[in-house]
């Protein structure tokens, strides 16, 4: 894990890639997309079982040794109306059942916008993008928004470092600008999109159990 200074907010990047913002005692979540690997199955595609345990797993461990009030996620919880198989949705209900404490908020995204909302009895408050939580705004698509630093997912961001010798490795990040700050997606199977980020940002790339500022 690393840390970082985000809208003069201290902000842990864990290499689950997740944000862990110790002060309201909260775990930032972008692009989940639960329900993805099912969703293709269905659509005949061959793509292995096991990536729910696996999200939920990891999702855990972000949570594990911190006394986590809330939990956000920046949109894209959901992948799709056709991702919501009795297993995967019986997977993370399991979950969240030994978590009751736990505050749960949803900024709808636009694969939540086509999924609908989780079922009522996950107990997930769910909210359109533009949430206020101290000096953040909570929003799925990175933009600016008057009054408050953005905090966003969708983009899936990525940067590509290059070595001597002409080999390169693309890898997951986090994204702050001045305004708008981008996490990596948290779901597997979610593919990711190389970013240009500009001087003065502060990007963070997740390598293996590692986040390393670039």
């Amino acid at each position: 894990m690393t840390e970082c200074v985000v809208a003069g907010e201290r902000l842990v990047l864990l290499a689950q890639r997740a944000a862990w913002w110790p002060a309201r005692e909260t775990l930032f979540v972008a692009d989940f997309h639960l329900g993805k690997a099912a969703s293709f199955r269905r659509a005949g595609i061959a793509l292995p079982a096991g990536t729910t345990t696996e999200n939920v797993e990891r999702l855990e461990r972000a949570l594990e040794a911190r006394a986590a009030a809330h939990l956000v996620f920046l949109g894209d919880f959901l992948h799709s109306a056709e991702g919501r198989a009795p297993a995967t949705l019986e997977r993370f209900a399991r979950w969240r059942a030994a978590r009751p404490g736990l505050a749960i908020t949803l900024v709808r995204g636009n694969h939540d916008d086509r999924a609908g909302d989780p079922p009522a009895e996950w107990d997930i408050r769910c909210v359109n993008p533009g949430e206020a939580l101290g000096p953040f705004a909570l929003v799925h698509e990175p933009a600016p928004v008057r009054g408050g630093y953005a905090l966003a997912g969708h983009v899936h961001p990525a940067v590509r470092l290059a070595e001597r010798g002409g080999q390169s490795l693309r890898l997951p990040c986090f994204w702050f600008g001045p305004r708008v700050g981008v996490l990596p997606s948290f779901g597997a199977f979610t593919g990711s999109a190389l970013v240009r980020p500009r001087a003065g940002d502060q990007v963070f790339v997740v390598a293996d159990d590692e986040v390393i500022r670039v």
